[in-house]
This record gives C-alpha cells, structure tokens and sequence, in this order.
C-alpha cells in the first residue's frame, strides 16, 4: 500500500525535510493546502505535487488523501487533526500538538474514535544516536541512570523566525519549540514519564517582549533522573549534546540535537570509553516508515499521540515554572 499524504500548510519543514521523507519512505505527496491559494500553487509546482488548494475541507474531500502531515502554527492544530480525523484521514502533527492538554487530549479521542492513526513529529527519538542510548540503559552497561544533561541552545536563523518571536498566541517562544523535544528524547532514551520541573526563562534581544528565547531548568522523572536542559534561540556557536550519568558509567553524545543524521555517543564505564555505532539515516525517513507501518496496522508511529500529550504537558509545565519561580509538577490525565 502507497500512503498517499495532503500537506496541512505549505512550511519550511515540509519543504526541507518532510517530503522527501515521505517520498523515500514509500509514499506519495498529492496535494497542498496553504491559506495563501498563490503560495500553495507555487509550492506545488517547486516539490512536484500535483494539487493544491486554499480550503482544508477541499484538501479532506480529496479521496486521493489518505494521510495529512499539519505544519501550520501551533493554535490551529487542534481543529485541523481534528477534522482530518472527522474525515477519516490519518494524522501526522507536528509539535506541539495543542496550545493544551485538553485540546491534545480531544485531538486524540477524535483519531481513536475514527480508528486513524494519530502520530506527533518529534524526529529526534529516531536519531541512530539516541536509539544506541537507549540501547546502552537497558543493556546494564552505565548501570542504573541517576542524571542527564541536554545542550540544545542554537541559533534560529531568520528564513524561521517570524512567529517562533512574534506570537505568543501561536505558541511563539523557545519552550514550546525546543523544550518539547528536549523532554520527547529524555522519556525516549530514560523509558520514564518526567513528574515535576522548575525552569528560569530569559528574553535575550531576539523576540517580541514577553516571549523567552532562552530557558533553564531542572525535571525529575519517575524513575528519579533528574535532568538539566538548556534551550535557547541565541547561541551562535554552541554545539549541542546530551549526557547520561548512571551508577556504573556515562553515556556522552555531542551534536545530537539536531535535525541532522549526525554526532557521537562515547560509552564511559569501568571496561574503558567506546564509542557506541551509529548510522546516517534521516531521521524523518525513520519517522514516515513507522507511520506507514502503523497505517497499514502494523505497530505504532515512532511518537504517539501520548507522546505528545507528555512533551506538551511538560512544556506547558516549564512555562508556568518561569513564569511563577515555582517548581510544577506535570499533569496529562493520562
């Protein structure tokens, strides 16, 4: 079976990196919606998609759409999955899902009672580095994991900063961008659900006062790991990272946070430092090949709609905690 895929917004990252996946992954990219009908028609023709429209019921009524990918901002998620759904189209969201837990938690119900798939794009969990770290814990060979640091301060470059910015009613700011990932790959690598976290943010001089482009804090997970994140839009030249310390060894990757098939992971324990094999493959491509499985009944997408549910309620969480210098403790109801 070809999945067939509709785009939910004619967007950078469905540009750069989301068809292509599609494509490799075995599927087929047959319309575009934009809100802006010359945009959308111009995309079509610059990726070699056949259709394209302005009106997302058109793009839902379209029987040659079997799935949608939504990459518009993040406020209209939720009415978006949920008519795909309505329509019986399975879901690729980009993160976060919702502006909030109960809006996610809705946009599920209505996928399990469709019976689609629901899928949130968090790529980094399909990272051959993050993969091998999970590996390595589960393995015994740092023996039991006590901390983890991540390093995911970059630099936003200008063709994507617009509303990350400008709009916090979009979602706009760093925590809702980088700290849900930050908090996907943790629970992903860890195997464990964060509980509680306190967080410091900072509007460094890059977007509209009142939205923060850089943030610090602490989680802890159920399984006790306490974790340090550091996320930022500002930081030309910081490279990226994540640690684990465990009870007999450490885990040190350098330059995973990324989009990229990229970076080290070095295994420290009493047997001496390795580096652990990785691969090159795209990340997205691992993604899209889990969702086609999961249409075609076999398995489940790489990130699940609970997935994203933990990731946004985590983010939600940090908001708060820099907003009332309070330690949040993390909720999804699920």
């Amino acid at each position: 079976m070809t999945v067939r895929w509709g785009l939910v917004g004619a967007s950078t990252i469905a540009r750069e990196w989301v068809i292509n996946a599609i494509r490799a992954a075995g599927g087929d990219v047959v319309n575009v919606m934009s809100s802006n009908a010359e945009r959308g028609a111009a995309f079509a023709k610059e990726n070699g998609i056949g259709r394209s429209t302005d009106n997302l019921a058109s793009l839902l009524s379209d029987s040659d759409v079997d799935a949608v990918y939504i990459s518009t901002t993040n406020e209209l998620h939720r009415d978006q999955a949920i008519a795909a759904a309505n329509a019986g189209k399975h879901v690729l969201c980009e993160k976060p899902l919702a502006m909030s837990v109960e809006d996610a938690k809705a946009m599920m119900a209505a996928a399990d009672q469709a019976g689609v798939v629901l899928a949130t794009n968090h790529h980094l969990r399909n990272a051959s580095t993050h993969a091998a770290m999970r590996e390595a814990i589960v393995s015994g060979q740092i023996g039991r994991p006590l901390a983890a640091r991540v390093f995911h301060a970059v630099y936003l470059p200008p063709h994507l900063q617009g509303w990350r910015l400008e709009r916090p009613d979009a979602g706009g700011g760093v925590i809702l961008d980088i700290t849900v990932h930050d908090t996907d790959t943790l629970r992903f690598i860890l195997a464990s659900n964060p509980v509680e976290v306190t967080a410091f943010a900072q509007e460094g001089g890059m977007g509209k006062a009142g939205i923060e482009d850089g943030v610090m804090g602490v989680m802890r997970f159920e399984n006790g790991v306490i974790a340090q994140f550091h996320d930022a839009f500002t930081a030309k030249y910081a490279e990226t990272g994540l640690e684990i310390h465990g009870t007999e060894g450490s885990l040190i990757a350098r330059n995973v946070m990324t989009q990229r098939p990229v970076g080290t992971v070095t295994l420290k324990n009493a047997s001496g430092e390795r580096a652990l094999p990785t691969t090159d493959k795209n990340l997205y491509q691992t993604a899209l090949e889990a969702f086609h499985r999961a249409v075609a009944g076999n398995g489940q997408p790489a990130a699940t709609a609970e997935d994203g549910i933990w990731s946004l309620a985590t983010g939600l969480a940090v908001v708060e905690s820099a907003a009332t210098g309070k330690a949040v403790q993390i909720q999804t109801g699920l």
